[in-house]
């Protein structure tokens, strides 16, 4: 079985223990939402971080706060196009606790749709591994990406 990126599992860390590199990643992300840094050469040569070292770590490494308050996910699917499958992947879904707030789905072609999902997780009752997991499990999904989260 093939494992993407969004079927990696997370993990709490304390920062003691994390490489210096990974620091100073979260520093120079810092730097930049803040406006403390105007691009990526800036807050990387501000913190004395190189930009291949903070592009590997940017989007693996988070603040805790952030991944507290992220409340918010949008996933994007490949579907085969059958009747009833928009209601199947939305009773998923509605079963796991999330609730929905946008559906984008486009018109079939070839037998396939694409359908993009904005959820509210916070009533979720699993975790977003088995949730994705039990999305996968629907023999007419094709595919399911984690375009992004946030609060």
């Amino acid at each position: 079985m093939r494992q993407d990126k969004f079927d990696k599992k997370f993990y709490l860390v304390r920062e003691d223990v994390l490489p210096e590199a990974m620091k100073k990643t979260l520093e120079a992300k810092e730097m930049i939402e803040r406006g403390k840094a105007e691009s990526v050469w800036d807050a990387v040569h501000k913190v004395d971080l190189s930009r291949s070292a903070f592009y590997k770590y940017r989007d693996t490494v988070f603040p805790f706060h952030t991944i507290v308050k992220e409340r918010l996910i949008t996933l994007f699917f490949h579907l085969e196009d059958r009747s009833g499958t928009l209601s199947q992947l939305l009773g998923v879904v509605a079963s796991s606790g999330c609730n929905v707030l946008t559906i984008h789905q486009t018109i079939p072609l070839q037998g396939r749709a694409n359908v993009t999902l904005s959820l509210n997780t916070t009533g979720m009752e699993i975790d977003m591994d088995e949730l994705l997991l039990n999305l996968r499990r629907l023999e007419f999904v094709e595919k399911v990406e984690v375009l992004g989260s946030g609060a």
